[in-house]
């Protein structure tokens, strides 16, 4: 594994700069490989990324070769306020050309979750036929207790090794989840971790400096890809926590 910690003056340098990253990477692997498959993440700070890709460089990717894919979803309808399929279109997909069928967002429309669950993994191992997908590149955010994707501190389904996809009870709301497991994270080539403001400080101190590295207690310590794990975080969330580069 690669590590690399990027500090910014606050989130709006951090979303440009990883905007710009992020950018590059796509051009390059649809270059090699002819499509860019990536993993989206929820919250206020992607969303802020997401509005960059469509306003900047909506006319200047090629969408037609990048697969979107969600890294964890709330159980709730694809119109919901809380749903992160209706952020990402809001922010992202009404404003760029890329074709429905890259677009890969978990089927919250399945019932119970763990049949949605299943239904993603399927989904995957058809685009997958691997043992194990390996994203060009994930997206993740960090909880202030240290969660990612859905995966929040000492849950069961961070034990999990043959799964793909995991139906979870959350203690945030809404609880009921669908989250990728820690073993896809973990095959990525590229993960990108989005962290601002000071509410997170503890949970990066338990992370950058890997205070408690592999600890069920902080789930975001046991994101350790295979490829590149690259920080992009702001002055406000680093405070101490982490060198600059």
């Amino acid at each position: 594994m690669s590590s690399e910690v990027r500090v910014f003056t606050d989130a709006s340098a951090l979303c440009r700069a990883a905007a710009e990253e992020s950018a590059h990477l796509f051009e390059e692997r649809c270059k090699q490989a002819g499509r860019c498959t990536v993993v989206l993440s929820g919250g206020h700070t992607p969303r802020s990324l997401y509005e960059i890709w469509a306003r900047d460089f909506g006319g200047s990717l090629p969408w037609r070769q990048i697969h979107l894919f969600w890294g964890d979803e709330r159980c709730v309808p694809p119109d919901d306020f809380e749903s992160n399929f209706r952020m990402v279109r809001e922010a992202l997909l009404d404003h760029v050309a890329i074709p429905p069928e890259n677009v890969h967002p978990m089927p919250t429309n399945v019932s119970p979750p763990e049949a949605a669950a299943k239904a993603y993994e399927a989904a995957l191992r058809r685009e997958f036929p691997e043992s194990w997908p390996e994203f060009d590149l994930i997206f993740l955010g960090v909880g202030p207790e240290g969660h990612t994707a859905s995966l929040f501190p000492n849950s069961p389904a961070l034990a999990l090794q043959d799964r793909w996809v995991a139906a979870i009870t959350t203690p945030a709301e809404p609880r009921q989840r669908l989250s990728l497991t820690l073993p896809v994270l973990n095959h990525g080539r590229n993960v990108f971790v989005l962290a601002a403001g000071k509410e997170k400080q503890e949970a990066l101190r338990h992370t950058v400096l890997a205070e408690a590295q592999g600890s069920a207690e902080w789930p975001i310590s046991l994101v350790r890809p295979a490829g590149n794990l690259l920080w992009f975080l702001d002055e406000a969330a680093r405070g101490a926590s982490a060198p600059r580069n």
